[in-house]
C-alpha cells in the first residue's frame, strides 16, 4: 500500500511538472511572437528543445534522488541495526585515524574492557597473522584469544572508519589444539650400522640389539605409543602428536641414549636413524612421508632424525662420522636401474655443481661413458669460463667421441624433450647445480652424489643414489661402471679424470678413505689410470700459488679450535681452489680442529671448511645453508659483506660448540 501511494505521488508530480512546463512554454512563445520579429517556426523548434531538455533533466534529478533514498536506510532500519550492534554478544569497536583511536564501542566491549579505552592496539596484541596478507588471524587480550572481523566504512564526514567485531575463540582453539595433539604421528626407526655389528661375536650383536629394543620400548611406553618390529632391527612407532613438542625440545635425545651402547673391543657406538611424519593427512600419506623421511636420514649418513611436520623439514642429530660399508650390492642394483633409464631416453644431459672440481668433472665423464655404452646421445653441461677445468677439457677433448659433448646451460635447455634424462653428479642441493633451470624443465632426473642430502625435491627423482660414506662421486660412478661396463670399454683418459676426482676429495688418500675407496682406485688403475700422470692436474701455477698466499696473512683463531682465514684484495672464481687448499693447510696448525677460508667472488661470499674429524663442519655449515661431509664442507652466501659472513660463521661456530658442550655435560652426568 505504501509503495502504491509513493508511486501515485510521483505520478502527480510528473503530471504537474509537464502541465506547468507546457503553460510556461505557450506564454513564452506568445511573448516572442508579439514583441520580436523571429519566425514562428524557429520559436516552435526552440520551445520543443527547451521542453525536451527540461524533461530529461527532471528525470535525471528524480533518478539520483531515488538512488540516494535507496542507499540511505530508513530511520527505523538504522534504529534496528544500531540496537543489534549495541546488544551484540561480541565486543565491537569503531576506530578512526591511523592511530586506531576508538570512537565507539558496544556494551560487551565496555563490560570487558571498560569505557576508558583509547586505542585499539592498546587492548589487543597479535598472536597469529596470515603470512601472505599480513592480516591478524588471532588477537590476544585478558588471557583470551579473539578472531577479529573487520571492514572499512566511510562516514558522513568523508573519513574512513574501521569496524571491528571480536569473536572469542579461546575454547574453540583449545579444543582444536587438543584434537590436533591427539592425531597420530608415524615414525620409522632402523639400526644404521647393523652390518658392522654382525662382524663381531653373535652374542655381542644380540646383546646390543636387545638393549636397543629395551631403550626404544621404554621411550615408546613413556609417550604412550605403539612400537612394533616389522623386520630385524627395524621398527615402526605410532604416537600422539602432542608428544612431538617434548621430543623436539629435547633434540630427540633418544639418539644419545642409543649411542651410549657400545659393541666390541673398539667400542663402536650403536646408532639409529628415524623418519617422522607429524603432518595432517590420511594414515597412508603419513606412512609414506615417514618412510621418505627415513630415506633422507639414511642418505644424510644416519644417526639422525628427519622430521616432516606442517610442510617443514627439521633435522636432529647427525653427530657421528659415517663408517664405510664394504658391500657393493647397492652399486650393482643402482647401475642396472640407471642403464635401464638411460636406454629408454631419447637423450641424456649431465651436469655437476657450480665451480666444478675434478670430482664433479670426473663423475660426469664416467656417466657419459655409461650413456655412450647404452648408445644414447649425451651432453655434459660445463662452464667454459671456468679456467680451472681447462686442462681436464683439453685431455678429454682429444677423444673423437667427445666432440661436441660439452655444452653450456643455454644450449642444454634447447635439447630438452619429454624423454630427456637429466643426470646430476656430485651435488644434490638444487641451488648449487651448474644450471638449476634444467631441474625445473626435465621430467626425468637421476642423482648420484656423496654429500649429505639437504632437502627433498618438488618432483621426486627417478633414482636418488646418495652415499655420504663414499669418499667421492667418482668413486660411486667407478663402482657402477665396474658392475656393468665391459673391461675394454673405459678409456684411460676417463679413468685418469675419475682418479683425479678421488685424489682430490681424499686429499691424496689421506682422509675419508676406506676399502671401497681403494677398490675403486684399483679398478681405475686396471683401466689405465696413471697416478703420476694425474698429478699433472694438481700442479699449481705461480698465479694460483700467489692467490693462496692471500689467506695466510689474515688468519684468526676463534675459540681456540677454529681457524678463520679471509682473502685479502680483489678475488675472482679462480681463488676458490686456493681457498680450499688454504683451509687444508690451516689444519696443520697446532690446536686447530676446524678451518674456514672466506673468499668474496662477485656479489657472493664463499666459505670452504675443513675438519680434523672432531668437529662436524657439515652440520656447522648447514646453519649457513651449506653442506658437504663431516670433515669437508662449503657454502655460498649472497648479498652480504665479508665481515657479515665472518660474523655469521662465528655465530654458527658458537652455536655448534655450545650444543656439543651441552651434550658432553649430559654424558658426564650420566656417568
Amino acid at each position: 500500500m505504501k509503495n502504491k501511494q509513493t508511486q501515485t505521488r510521483q505520478g502527480v508530480a510528473e503530471l504537474t511538472f509537464s502541465v506547468a512546463l507546457a503553460i510556461l512554454t505557450v506564454v513564452f512563445d506568445t511573448l516572442l511572437c508579439t514583441y520580436t520579429k523571429v519566425h514562428p517556426v524557429f520559436i516552435a523548434v526552440f520551445s520543443v528543445a527547451i521542453i525536451i531538455s527540461a524533461t530529461i533533466s527532471f528525470y535525471i534529478i528524480r533518478k539520483n534522488t531515488t538512488a540516494r533514498r535507496k542507499r540511505t536506510p530508513a530511520p527505523e532500519t538504522v534504529s534496528v541495526l544500531a540496537g543489534a550492534v549495541v546488544d551484540l554478544p561480541h565486543p565491537a569497536f569503531i576506530c578512526a585515524g591511523e592511530n586506531d583511536g576508538i570512537v565507539w564501542s558496544n556494551k560487551e566491549a565496555a563490560r570487558l574492557f571498560g569505557a576508558k579505552a583509547v586505542r585499539f592496539s592498546d587492548l589487543f596484541s597479535t598472536l597469529e597473522s596470515d603470512e601472505e596478507s599480513g592480516e591478524a588471524l588471532r588477537l590476544g587480550a585478558l588471557g583470551r584469544r579473539f578472531a577479529p572481523t573487520s571492514y572499512i566504512s566511510e562516514g558522513t564526514d568523508g573519513r574512513d572508519y574501521r569496524v571491528f567485531i571480536m569473536h572469542d575463540v579461546t575454547e574453540y582453539d583449545a579444543q582444536t589444539a587438543l584434537l590436533r595433539g591427539r592425531e597420530s604421528a608415524v615414525a620409522y626407526i632402523t639400526v644404521d650400522n647393523l652390518d658392522e655389528l654382525l662382524n663381531y661375536e653373535q652374542e655381542d650383536y644380540r646383546s646390543a640389539s636387545g638393549e636397543t629394543e629395551r631403550i626404544l620400548r621404554a621411550w615408546a611406553t613413556e609417550a604412550g605409543g605403539i612400537l612394533k618390529e616389522y623386520q630385524q632391527d627395524k621398527y615402526i612407532f605410532v604416537f600422539e602428536r602432542s608428544h612431538l613438542a617434548e621430543f623436539t625440545r629435547n633434540g630427540f635425545d633418544i639418539l644419545d641414549k642409543i649411542r651410549d651402547i657400545r659393541v666390541g673391543e673398539n667400542s663402536i657406538p650403536l646408532t639409529v636413524s628415524m623418519g617422522v611424519c607429524a603432518s595432517d593427512g590420511a594414515p597412508l600419506e603419513k606412512e609414506k612421508a615417514a618412510q621418505s623421511a627415513l630415506d633422507t636420514a639414511l642418505q644424510r649418513g644416519g644417526d639422525q632424525v628427519v622430521l616432516k611436520a606442517d610442510g617443514a623439514v627439521e633435522i636432529f642429530g647427525g653427530k657421528t662420522k659415517i663408517p664405510q660399508k664394504r658391500t657393493k650390492v647397492k652399486a650393482r642394483v643402482v647401475a642396472n636401474e640407471l642403464v635401464s633409464r638411460i636406454s629408454s631416453s631419447s637423450n641424456v644431459i649431465i651436469m655437476g655443481h657450480k665451480y666444478a672440481d675434478f670430482d664433479a668433472f670426473g663423475a660426469c665423464v664416467g656417466l657419459a661413458r655409461l650413456c655412450m655404452f647404452c648408445g644414447v646421445p649425451v651432453n655434459i653441461v660445463t662452464d667454459f669460463a671456468d679456467s680451472n677445468l681447462d686442462r681436464c677439457r683439453s685431455w678429454i677433448g682429444r677423444e673423437k667421441e667427445y666432440a661436441g659433448v660439452f655444452i653450456n646451460g643455454e644450449t642444454a635447455m634447447d635439447l630438452i624433450t619429454s624423454d630427456t634424462l637429466l643426470l646430476v653428479a656430485d651435488v644434490n642441493n638444487k641451488f648449487q647445480f651448474e644450471c638449476p633451470a634444467l631441474l625445473d624443465h626435465c621430467l626425468r632426473v637421476c642423482i648420484v652424489d656423496h654429500h649429505r642430502k639437504t632437502a627433498d625435491y618438488e618432483r621426486a627423482p627417478l633414482i636418488t643414489y646418495i652415499e655420504p660414506a663414499a669418499s667421492a662421486a667418482s668413486e660411486l660412478v667407478a663402482e657402477m661402471l665396474e658392475q656393468v661396463l665391459p673391461a675394454d670399454e673405459l678409456l684411460s683418459v676417463e679413468a685418469n679424470l675419475m682418479m683425479a676426482g678421488i685424489l682430490l676429495d681424499t686429499n691424496q688418500f689421506t682422509k675419508n678413505t676406506g676399502t671401497r675407496t681403494f677398490s675403486a682406485a684399483l679398478y681405475l688403475r686396471g683401466r689405465g689410470a696413471d697416478v703420476g700422470e694425474v698429478q699433472e692436474l694438481f700442479k699449481t701455477e705461480l698465479s694460483d700459488f700467489q692467490r693462496e698466499l692471500k689467506f695466510h696473512s689474515n688468519v684468526e683463531i676463534y675459540r681456540g679450535v677454529a681457524a678463520i682465514a679471509v682473502a685479502e684484495g680483489e678475488c675472482t672464481f679462480k681463488d676458490k681452489i686456493p681457498a680450499a687448499k688454504a683451509a687444508d693447510k690451516l689444519l696443520t696448525v697446532e690446536g686447530v680442529k676446524a678451518s674456514f677460508a672466506i673468499v668474496p667472488i662477485g656479489g657472493e661470499v664463499h666459505i670452504s671448511a675443513r675438519s680434523t674429524g672432531t668437529i662436524n663442519v657439515q652440520l656447522l655449515l648447514e646453519k649457513l645453508r651449506g653442506g658437504g661431509h663431516f670433515d669437508s664442507a662449503g657454502t655460498r652466501l649472497e648479498g652480504i659483506t665479508v665481515k657479515e659472513a665472518a660474523d655469521m660463521l662465528k655465530s654458527a661456530i658458537d652455536s655448534y660448540l655450545d650444543e656439543n658442550n651441552q651434550d658432553k655435560d649430559k654424558g658426564d652426568k650420566k656417568q
